[in-house]
């Protein structure tokens, strides 16, 4: 029985990521995932009639800066926080 339970937990799992990197993807969204956060940011659509998807446009003059589009740059980045960072050697701990 318990046998049975682990594999269909296993199953469900791998549907369920299959199905989150697709949504992901529909939605342009990057996912990075670590053990202390995960970091989900927009990415520039490729049907963007400004962008045509590169994400922005270099403006010209004598320094040349590269604009963003507002396809991604106006949406927000989303992070969820899972475990606290370590504290670095050269830091107090209080």
């Amino acid at each position: 029985m318990r046998i049975r339970t682990a594999a269909l937990v296993a199953a469900s799992i791998s549907v369920m990521a299959a199905a989150a990197a697709v949504t992901l993807k529909a939605s342009r969204w990057q996912l990075h995932a670590d053990r202390h956060r995960i970091h989900l940011t927009p990415v520039a659509r490729r049907s963007c009639p400004n962008c045509r998807g590169a994400g922005g446009w270099w403006v010209g003059g004598p320094f040349p800066e590269m604009e963003a589009c507002d396809c991604w740059a106006t949406r927000r980045e989303l992070r969820i926080r899972l475990l606290p960072l370590p504290a670095t050697v050269d830091e107090p701990p209080f």
